[in-house]
């Protein structure tokens, strides 16, 4: 049985489709393309209003036998672009419904499991009411985050729940994505945890991924 990673690039927007194509040349099936916003990887950036540019969030679901391929040739892809270009990584995807028949993850051999080896970065994502993005941004950034990604997205409660759970539904979201150094990730977390705008009960989630494969894209990409 063949293990998944879910491949995960941030790259300037427009970009994202020439990554796509290298990477289904490369053995990968196809991808999904999202526009986000890039936020300032300062405070004082942010303040002055710079910093912030559209961006390409593109997710590939491979097999691990073609995960080495594709990352060479989303890396490949991108050597050319200027320094800073973006960040392709991978997280585990533990099930996978295709074709109607859902099928478990399972380790190959020569295959590390998370267990025998520390992530050196996680994936924080953060789901909250629209607008509020930025103040977790913020928040992430005294605790020692860089920037992060802002995605739109719609919240799929009922307005009946709002009489139930007593709480106020708001259906626009936004989904912060950062990637951290595992060793802030507590910090960070905490951070957003204490946020005056999140302490009331449906205003928010937040949760961690670990990383695997990690490399900056761009002219002289460093793993």
């Amino acid at each position: 049985m063949n293990s998944f990673r879910l491949l995960i690039s941030n790259v300037p927007h427009s970009k994202g489709e020439k990554l796509t194509r290298a990477a289904m040349e490369s053995g990968c099936r196809g991808g999904t393309v999202l526009m986000g916003r890039g936020l300032a990887r300062t405070n004082l950036a942010a303040v002055l209003g710079l910093g912030e540019t559209p961006r390409d969030i593109i997710m590939m679901l491979v097999g691990v036998r073609e995960k080495k391929s594709v990352l060479q040739a989303i890396v490949k892809a991108a050597s050319k672009e200027k320094k800073g270009f973006g960040e392709v990584f991978s997280i585990d995807a533990a099930s996978v419904l295709k074709a109607g028949n859902l099928m478990e993850s399972s380790q190959e051999n020569g295959e590390k499991t998370m267990d025998q080896t520390k992530p050196q970065n996680e994936m924080i994502t953060v789901i909250v009411n629209k607008g509020y993005a930025d103040d977790v941004m913020a928040a992430a950034r005294k605790a020692g985050a860089g920037g992060g990604t802002v995605l739109n997205a719609r919240g799929t409660a009922r307005e009946t729940d709002e009489r139930f759970f007593g709480m106020h539904i708001v259906p626009e979201k936004e989904m912060l994505i950062m990637v951290v150094s595992a060793e802030k990730k507590e910090a960070v977390m905490n951070a957003i945890r204490e946020l005056k705008c999140l302490s009331q009960l449906g205003m928010g989630i937040a949760y961690s991924s670990e990383v695997e494969d990690f490399s900056s894209l761009g002219k002289a990409a460093k793993k």
